[in-house]
């Protein structure tokens, strides 16, 4: 490798890391209500614009990071910056996924008892959760449409109702449920290849 080869790489993994940081600062900037409202945020990002995963990445990164602890949106930032550029992308993702809301915790602690009896800071929230919900809303139908059509609609429609039913009456925490359906996942795998390797 020549010295111009070289200068290029190094203009490369800079631009790498840059694109890196302004696209996990976006997302920290812009995840209003935490986590949930980060992971549209994140796809629109690291699928959409940059392409670094694809959607079915994207969901299997999103469904192991729900089974561990910690905020997911840092949880994700730094799986995706050590798979784009190493140790360094990993650690620029999660600086730029905590900085803005570090700043901003300062700042708003700062002035929050002059400005807390304004109306427009009680209006803020109620004004800013349509748009969660819609971005929330829209991912989970991509969800859904990509369930459907890898095991079947009926499945996808079963399981998902008895999902809702664990999370929102039994009270099973989510990471619970992710956890024992991919050991299901895994072990209907397994038993497959056991069969192929039978049948060979």
């Amino acid at each position: 490798m020549n010295n111009q080869d070289e200068v290029n790489e190094g203009r490369n993994k800079g631009r790498q890391h840059l694109h890196l940081f302004l696209a996990f600062f976006r997302v920290g900037i812009l995840g209003y209500g935490g986590g949930p409202g980060s992971i549209p945020l994140i796809h629109k990002e690291v699928v959409d614009k940059y392409k670094w995963v694809n959607d079915e990445e994207f969901g299997d990164i999103l469904a192991l990071g729900n089974t561990l602890p910690g905020p997911i949106a840092t949880k994700m930032a730094g799986y995706i910056g050590h798979r784009i550029s190493g140790l360094l992308g990993m650690i620029s993702a999660i600086v730029a996924t905590i900085l803005p809301t570090i700043l901003l915790m300062i700042a708003l602690l700062m002035s929050l008892s002059s400005i807390r009896d304004f109306d427009w800071v009680n209006g803020m929230t109620a004004a800013v959760m349509p748009v969660v919900g819609v971005m929330l809303a829209v991912l989970t139908w991509q969800f859904f449409e990509k369930a459907g059509k890898g095991i079947g609609w009926t499945q996808t429609i079963v399981m998902s109702a008895i999902i809702l039913v664990l999370l929102e009456f039994a009270g099973v925490h989510p990471g619970i449920a992710i956890a024992a359906l991919i050991i299901i996942a895994l072990s209907k795998r397994d038993a497959g290849r056991a069969k192929e390797g039978e049948r060979s």
